[in-house]
């Protein structure tokens, strides 16, 4: 990947619906290098996905939780682990989930249209999983930046 595509990445992450030609213009490429650009980069995996970035509120999800999770000590196995990951990679209320180093196994990012859906969500995956020792959630006041862009370094 060189410096160019590094540049039409930056741009093309913002606003996938952009026009081969205005990043062209930019980069200073034609509109079909581009195009060859970004088919490239595509099939190299650089680009994983292009998807839309929905309006939770105008659909009636309107609260963010992120709930810290500790698992069991018994729990610390590969098997279990990778049962859990699993599982919050297939609840669709499940926005991101990453398992980290540090005081909890795991940070999720959820998202509900009501809190009892949120204590629904809870009792099924935390509270009746033998393998979690312990969750906190703390609910999102105010959503001051939300995305999911990269900031490329430039080499």
């Amino acid at each position: 990947m060189d410096k160019l595509d590094r540049k039409i990445l930056e741009l093309y992450q913002h606003d996938t619906r952009r026009i081969a030609a205005s990043i062209g213009t930019e980069v200073g490429l034609s509109a079909a290098a581009i195009q060859r650009r970004l088919k490239n980069l595509r099939a190299s995996g650089a680009i994983r996905a292009e998807t839309a970035q929905l309006d939770p509120g105008i659909l009636g999800v309107r609260i963010t939780c992120i709930v810290c999770v500790s698992m069991a000590p018994s729990a610390a196995s590969h098997r279990q682990l990778d049962r859990f990951k699993r599982s919050m990679a297939a609840a669709p209320q499940v926005q991101q989930c990453y398992h980290v180093t540090g005081t909890m196994d795991f940070v999720v990012i959820l998202m509900v249209p009501t809190m009892e859906d949120y204590a629904s969500f809870a009792r099924r995956c935390f509270e009746s999983d033998k393998s979690v020792a312990r969750f906190d959630t703390h609910v999102v006041l105010d959503r001051v930046k939300t995305g999911l862009s990269i900031p490329i370094p430039s080499e």
